[in-house]
């Protein structure tokens, strides 16, 4: 059974999920997309395919990523429009990507492999509200990144949501503790990879981070 916070955020993005596939599409077809791989290529073995679970996979863009270059990848997310998106972009490749609907959020150190990697890309989006920046809220359709067809009444519920989620805490070293309290290993943690990737894009008040962790 999902929260009521849960279906808000299902009923958000199931709004958004047409235009926020648009912006992942052209992410992809972006130079955006071929950093992010390599970006990915970091953490990944030499030799041999791994297989691959996305969470929060959203329209798909790191599970078609991964599934180009020959990993299987599963994808699982809460929203079902979102899950279409990711479907369609992955038909539209001809990748064989399974994409289920679920959360598995709370479930990442049960599901990895011992000596499995959590890779964990995100921003301090709650500080970005709070500094009323208006950056990347109105891009045109053909941006590799930011926000296409937000209207006002979605961004006051995107920020609403925002805030309603926000743990309060200065991250990423809320993420990495918590990581390390239910067990993660040798966690890593990565302030630079928006402007690597992202360049002028990443948020001034909310730059993107990345956390690598492993199961003993």
């Amino acid at each position: 059974m999902i929260s009521e916070l849960e279906k808000r955020v299902q009923r958000y993005w199931t709004q958004r999920s047409h235009d926020f596939g648009t912006v992942r599409r052209n992410e992809l077809e972006d130079e955006m997309g071929r950093k992010w791989f390599q970006e990915l290529e970091k953490h990944l073995p030499e030799n041999g395919k791994l297989k691959v679970l996305d969470v929060g996979t959203g329209t798909g863009f790191f599970a078609v990523l991964l599934a180009q270059a020959g990993y299987r990848v599963e994808g699982v997310d809460l929203t079902p429009a979102m899950l279409e998106e990711a479907r369609a972009l992955a038909a539209q490749r001809g990748l064989d990507i399974t994409f289920r609907e679920m959360d598995a959020h709370g479930q990442w150190f049960r599901v990895l492999k011992p000596g499995g990697v959590l890779l964990n890309f995100d921003a301090d989006y709650a500080a970005n509200v709070r500094s009323r920046s208006t950056q990347n809220r109105r891009v045109p359709a053909d941006s590799p990144y930011g926000h296409v067809g937000m209207t006002d009444r979605l961004q006051r519920e995107n920020d609403e949501i925002t805030l309603t989620m926000d743990v309060g805490r200065a991250r990423p070293a809320w993420d990495r503790e918590v990581l390390e309290g239910i067990g993660f290993a040798d966690c890593r943690v990565d302030t630079r990879v928006g402007r690597r990737i992202l360049g002028p894009l990443d948020l001034e008040h909310a730059p993107m981070f990345g956390i690598a962790a492993r199961k003993p």
